[in-house]
């Protein structure tokens, strides 16, 4: 049974809702609805099973599951998986836990282009009967020779006008393993003058004598070109939605199924890639990175898998979002970064629970403070949405302030702490530095000893009603945790790291890319937690505990800061 039997439905033609965001896609979409040539609309997200998914896949599933969604119809996951030297169980799992994440859902529509192996090997009998395959003996090289180049048409090979039977025959002996790889190909007769080389008799078939991680029947193998068309004619799919890099190849799909009696021919539309400066999106480049240990992983919070971005902190709305915003067009251009962090701030600013972190802690002594003593403090969660509720914070005699929030010779306009200087503690007291304790033998800054104003809880004014300009985070020090921050950055330190093919990309690898904090004092309501949890640690940034923390060693990763210091730094230098 095909895939577009089994999920038979019927449907009233409609365009999709006044709300959803136009493009020419969803233009082609409706004529199609309108003029009746569809009733309904049936998409796929096809990704080949051979690395993670990046966020230029995220786009694409966004734009192939919305798209369905939007106009009540249905949309496929696919495995294109034609290669066995390359494709791996574990890709196909995390490429199904990266779509539902955000937030969409294959039903009972999960196939593989493995599915249709025997589908796809009649079909190529067909072509042979037809006249239009035949089974070539070249080499790589004589291939690639004979192929002609853009400016050059490409040459007949020598055995193009093998007979029919003679190609059945040796295609036969390809499928029982009679000769080792690279021997032969089966190749579609087409037009070897073509202006378009996907069109001069590519290869259809190739000898692999390697176990399919599906099936272990097959020692050849179908080409992605010839097997992807006929898989989404095999679903039922209307509208096959792809990145522009295949738009060379439409022919070759409509040549395909022009050519097979399959059950539908459906509309290849080509839209841009997404291209995210700072970073790569070439799944061997990516790979690169990761077996030659650059990174820590395909899920490393550097990396722009969709892994690396959920671990990171980055939320599926962000993500919907910066789609959303980009939009859907066939004008390839680079986007930048701060398009993607500024809609993660955006979706936290409304829903991160507040919480004081310091990360580079520099202790405090409240020396008219009682000793052993400590004194419960209640806080808003979110400074706007009441509903949030309320935590326990701590005050006592022992502290710890950022070390950024002090200096021992502040310039003028420093509202922070320095020697005789006062500044605020959010949601607590008004306190005065009297001393600074120093290292003996480093001169570094040990201890500050301070006084602290008891009329002044709560944001309440001194007594002499002196205004104070400056308020700082702080962490009770015999109730704080101890954890790991890690600080990330742009992976690469130029917009286009493989923009010169001449320089090894790797050279502009960020060296600061992440920074590792292993010191610092976090309030205690973010001890139980777990890595769904996204906290704004004010004036810091946003956080979730990463997939290392457990409640001994706490760690958590910076997902973006409060605002973009990337710009102002590029500005800057």
């Amino acid at each position: 049974m095909s895939a577009k039997n089994k999920n038979t439905k019927t449907f009233t033609p409609a365009t999709s809702s006044p709300e959803s965001p136009r493009n020419f896609i969803r233009n082609i979409i409706d004529q199609d609805l309108n003029s009746g040539k569809h009733t309904t609309v049936h998409t796929r997200f096809p990704p080949e099973p051979n690395g993670y998914l990046h966020i230029g896949h995220a786009k694409s599933i966004c734009l192939n599951f919305g798209t369905a969604k939007d106009y009540q119809g249905l949309c496929n996951l696919r495995f294109d998986d034609t290669n066995p030297a390359k494709e791996d169980i574990e890709y196909m799992e995390a490429i199904m836990e990266d779509v539902k994440w955000l937030g969409f859902d294959w039903e009972d529509r999960l196939f593989h282009a493995s599915d249709y192996f025997d589908k796809l090997y009649e079909y190529a009998v067909q072509l042979i009967r037809d006249g239009k395959a035949y089974v070539c003996d070249l080499n790589q090289d004589e291939l690639r020779e004979y192929r002609g180049t853009l400016q050059e048409p490409g040459k007949d090979s020598p055995y193009r006008t093998r007979s029919v039977e003679e190609n059945l025959e040796l295609f036969e002996r390809m499928r029982k393993g009679e000769f080792p790889d690279g021997a032969k190909v089966l190749r579609a007769k087409i037009d070897m003058s073509s202006p378009n080389i996907n069109m001069r008799d590519p290869a259809i078939y190739r000898i692999k004598h390697m176990v399919h991680p599906k099936t272990d029947k097959w020692c050849i193998y179908p080409m992605y070109d010839y097997t992807h068309c006929i898989s989404d004619a095999l679903e039922g799919i209307t509208h096959s939605l792809c990145t522009l890099e295949f738009e060379d190849h439409r022919p070759l799909y409509d040549w395909c199924l022009d050519q097979l009696p399959v059950p539908c021919h459906p509309q290849q539309i080509e839209f841009s890639r997404l291209f995210l400066k700072y970073t790569v999106t070439s799944k061997r480049k990516l790979n690169e990175l990761v077996t030659q240990c650059y990174v820590a992983g395909w899920d490393d919070p550097r990396m722009p898998t969709i892994c690396g971005l959920r671990r990171r902190g980055y939320t599926p709305e962000s993500m919907r979002l910066f789609v959303e915003r980009l939009g859907i067009s066939k004008s390839e251009s680079y986007t930048d970064m701060t398009l993607l962090e500024d809609c993660l701030r955006e979706d936290l600013d409304a829903r991160a629970q507040r919480a004081f972190a310091v990360l580079r802690p520099l202790k405090v002594v409240i020396t008219n403070y009682a000793e052993n003593q400590t004194e419960a403090l209640q806080v808003h969660n979110h400074p706007k949405i009441q509903e949030m509720g309320t935590r326990t914070i701590y005050f006592g005699r022992e502290l710890f302030i950022d070390r950024d929030d002090f200096m021992e010779n502040p310039p003028e306009n420093f509202f922070r702490l320095g020697p005789g200087q006062e500044v605020r503690l959010r949601f607590a007291y008004v306190i005065r530095c009297d001393e600074v304790l120093k290292d003996p033998n480093t001169g570094e800054i040990q201890e500050l000893r301070c006084v602290y104003y008891p009329e002044t809880l709560g944001g309440k004014p001194t007594s002499d009603g002196r205004k104070i300009k400056g308020i700082i985070h702080w962490v009770e020090a015999s109730k704080a945790l101890t954890a790991e921050v890690r600080l990330y950055d742009r992976l690469f330190n130029v917009e286009i790291p493989d923009g010169d093919k001449d320089v090894d990309y790797k050279t502009h690898l960020n060296p600061d890319s992440i920074e590792i904090l292993g010191n610092c004092k976090l309030e205690p309501s973010l001890e139980q937690t777990s890595v769904n949890n996204r906290y704004q640690f004010e004036r810091l940034g946003y956080f979730c505990p990463d997939k290392d923390s457990t409640p001994q060693k706490p760690v958590f990763n910076r997902a973006v800061t409060l605002r973009d210091t990337w710009a102002k730094l590029q500005k800057d230098s």
